[in-house]
């Protein structure tokens, strides 16, 4: 029978390999494009050592398209609370180095258990997208974890402030729960936000588009949006 000691150095091996997210060449790839990391970007937002991690071994349970040999450290989205500036505050920093930070069934629960503690705390809520958006593989279980989430993005309107960063892709079902959130952030080359990328615009109309004039932080259209809105 194992001793208390062994089981804790166990737990830190799961936790280290949890932490360690996509692998060092795709966390490099990661950096190499001029992001950070999910876990990176929490620590920067959160006052240091106050960030409390939740559901940090949850695992799929797909089996199909070989999804049952395939493991997806912390299921591609890391969640919890913590202190901002002393004040409480709720998040979900989603890990494009595992699997893109496709969302499935289980990526979506950890979202959305997160997001109703932030109502029944009464406390702002905070979003890191970079994702590439639903998790094929996963079918109408990972549309159904968008559902969800955006049926708790409508219930919190008016009641919590809800914040988005996009920090990276934002592509398909993915875009549409930072719409209906309350500020809306994106980052200039890197933060892209469309319902679908360059290449099937130009399949279905035949125009040729760049990520960043489709939906780039920079784009001139998103600018002169942000001028109408100011003038009404």
């Amino acid at each position: 029978m194992s001793s208390v000691a062994d089981r804790l150095k166990e737990l830190e091996e799961r936790q280290r390999k949890e932490k360690a997210l996509g692998g060092p060449e795709r966390v490099k790839k990661q950096h190499d494009s001029g992001k950070l990391t999910a876990r990176e970007r929490l620590d920067i937002l959160f006052d240091r050592g106050s960030f409390h991690e939740l559901d940090m071994f949850v695992r799929h349970r797909a089996t199909l398209f070989r999804m049952d040999k395939t493991v997806v450290p912390a299921e591609g989205v890391v969640t919890g609370y913590g202190l901002v500036n002393g004040r409480q505050v709720c998040a979900f920093s989603q890990d494009f180095t595992s699997m893109g930070g496709s969302l499935g069934e289980m990526h979506a629960q950890k979202i959305c258990k997160v997001m109703d503690l932030a109502m029944r705390t009464g406390v702002p809520f905070i979003g890191f997208n970079d994702s590439g958006g639903a998790r094929i593989q996963e079918g109408v279980d990972a549309l159904h974890g968008y559902g969800s989430i955006f049926f708790r993005n409508s219930c919190a309107s008016g009641v919590i402030p809800q914040i988005s960063a996009i920090m990276g892709p934002t592509a398909g079902g993915a875009v549409y729960s930072p719409a209906m959130t309350d500020w809306v952030f994106m980052v200039k080359k890197t933060s892209y936000m469309y319902i679908t990328g360059p290449a099937v615009i130009k399949a279905v109309t035949g125009e040729e588009i760049s990520h960043e004039n489709l939906g780039g932080g920079n784009d001139a259209r998103h600018q002169e949006w942000g001028r109408t809105l100011r003038l009404r």
